[in-house]
């Protein structure tokens, strides 16, 4: 019996570091997810990054099945540096984390708000955007603040974003029309189930500048935040990389050439220099953004 019990003990030993040896991605001890080293990256020719696929003009498929936008802008350049070919993986809201800590993706450019909350759960890297909530509604009821709202009212929100934890934390009172796609949100609002659709100021802002009949009646709701791309929690190699690339990308104003081509058509000139951060530094110039973006 002896005997027997050591072998049973050889046996499952072996078993199990075979086991450990199949592993595909790498795990870090500090994290509750997986992922891809930036060399496991470069090795496999390939990087897997999560975009939208439905918010024109940030993430959107065309009428030729490409993937455009101020964020696809971005991810090819990316692409390019890191000499790879470019995986785009349609993602909604609710999914961006899922995908990063299950390794279905190396990087999240899909308009990502920086949130305390998500940082415990993925790792963001430097900004390369401005964003606060803002609220559009049609124009026979403009909603001007949120105390018109009444209690029979709704307000369209899409799940995972910062517009549903804000009006959840804050005013729990407002009933909320939940939604995973853009599309059926946005559909939601031209059938008039809802009295407004409260999302990112950027978002709603495009939305009432392309469809006639809307406006935007809180263009500033709660807090102002930045966007920015996100990886796997402990994912250092590439995090580093990230943000040395956009503090380089900096030198060329590269955030702005991609503003004026992606999404000057919607905004104009004069959102530019309130949405475009350059250098990972809100609020300086690109010349000096540069020198002043913080290591991380």
């Amino acid at each position: 019996m002896k005997k027997r019990n050591r072998w049973n003990v050889v046996v499952t030993a072996a078993v199990l570091a075979v086991s450990l040896a199949a592993v595909p991605v790498s795990a870090g001890a500090e994290t509750d997810g997986v992922f891809r080293t930036l060399d496991e990256i470069k090795e496999s020719g390939t990087v897997n990054i999560g975009v939208f696929s439905d918010k024109n003009p940030f993430g959107y498929v065309d009428e030729n099945g490409e993937y455009q936008g101020y964020d696809v802008y971005f991810a090819n350049r990316i692409g390019e540096d890191l000499g790879v070919e470019i995986n785009f993986v349609s993602t909604e809201a609710a999914n961006r984390v899922e995908y990063l800590k299950t390794g279905k993706v190396d990087i999240i450019l899909a308009n990502f708000t920086v949130t305390e909350e998500r940082a415990e759960k993925v790792d963001f890297a430097l900004p390369y955007m401005n964003v606060a909530l803002g609220v559009v509604s049609p124009d026979s009821r403009v909603i001007t603040d949120l105390s018109e709202l009444t209690e029979d009212d709704q307000v369209i929100v899409i799940s995972g974003t910062t517009a549903e934890t804000y009006l959840t934390e804050n005013n729990p009172e407002i009933r909320l029309q939940k939604y995973d796609t853009y599309a059926n949100a946005k559909n939601a609002l031209e059938n008039g189930n809802a009295a407004a659709w409260a999302n990112d100021n950027t978002e709603v802002i495009a939305y009432a500048l392309q469809n006639p009949g809307y406006t935007v009646g809180i263009p500033s709701l709660g807090s102002q935040d930045t966007i920015a791309p996100a990886v796997s929690k402990g994912n250092t190699t590439l995090l580093d990389w990230i943000n040395e690339e956009i503090r380089s990308l900096a030198s060329e104003n590269f955030f702005h050439k991609d503003y004026e081509a992606t999404l000057v058509d919607t905004y104009g000139t004069d959102y530019e220099e309130s949405l475009v951060v350059e250098g990972g530094v809100p609020g300086t110039d690109s010349a000096s953004s540069a020198a002043e973006a913080p290591v991380a």
